[in-house]
Order: C-alpha cells, then sequence, then structure tokens
C-alpha cells in the first residue's frame, strides 16, 4: 500500500510541475517553493525546537507545547491575508477584519488552555486527596 501511495503522490507531483512548467510564471513559482523551504528550514522549525527544549522543565510543557503550536498555525494560516495587497475595488474579496479575528482567535486558544490547565490541576489535588494515607 506504501508502494502505491508513494507512486501516485510522485505521479501527482509530476503533473504539477508540467502544469506549473508551461505557465509564463514558472520561475515565480520556483522562487516562491524555494522560499517556502528556506523559511521553514531555516526559521520555523529552529523556533519550534528553540521552543520545545526551552519549555522542556515545565509541568504542563504539553498542554503549552500544543498551545503555542496551534497558535503558530493560526498566525501561518491569517498571515496572507494580514500582508495581502492594498484594498482593491471589490469590497467582497476580503471583507474582514482579519487582524481582529486572529486576536480574537488567539484569546480564545489562551483562555481555553487556561481552563484545561485549571482544570489538570484541580482534578490532581482532589485525586491527591481522596487517597488514604497509610
Amino acid at each position: 500500500m506504501r508502494t502505491v501511495l508513494g507512486a501516485a503522490g510522485l505521479a501527482l507531483m509530476a503533473l504539477g510541475g508540467l502544469l506549473v512548467w508551461d505557465q509564463a510564471t514558472h520561475w515565480d513559482v520556483l522562487i516562491w517553493l524555494v522560499g517556502a523551504v528556506v523559511l521553514h528550514d531555516g526559521i520555523i522549525a529552529p523556533l519550534v525546537v528553540a521552543v520545545g527544549l526551552l519549555t522542556g522543565g515545565l509541568k504542563n510543557r504539553g498542554l503549552l507545547r500544543g498551545t503555542l503550536l496551534t497558535a503558530g498555525c493560526l498566525v501561518l494560516i491569517a498571515l496572507p491575508l494580514l500582508l495581502r495587497p492594498l484594498p482593491t475595488n471589490n469590497p467582497s474579496v476580503l471583507p474582514l477584519d482579519y487582524v481582529q479575528g486572529l486576536l480574537i482567535s488567539l484569546a480564545v486558544l489562551a483562555v481555553l488552555a487556561l481552563l484545561l490547565g485549571v482544570g489538570r490541576r484541580w482534578r490532581g489535588r482532589g485525586s491527591a486527596r481522596d487517597v488514604p494515607e497509610g
């Protein structure tokens, strides 16, 4: 099954490469792809490793790491909308306030992580009190 899926993936990549190569902007796509690799391998991956190492000694490090990873994904998803070009003549193209939406999403994520952390701590205290000594 792995071989079949790998072959299908390679075939689709080859098809995508052929379709891009037929376009007039194939060099722009190549520059964008190289930039994406450099951005990931040069900035994002080392940043994730550094945060993982810095949070290694914390008690709820899994919750913190998951929250930070989710926040990073939200920022990466919103980044193209935040860096969009100047407004167009068509007001329905990007009609929302994406900065406000991102800040609300990050606030909701922080509150949920805080509530989950408090719930874990409260549950841990309750189970420790219920265990009889002796």
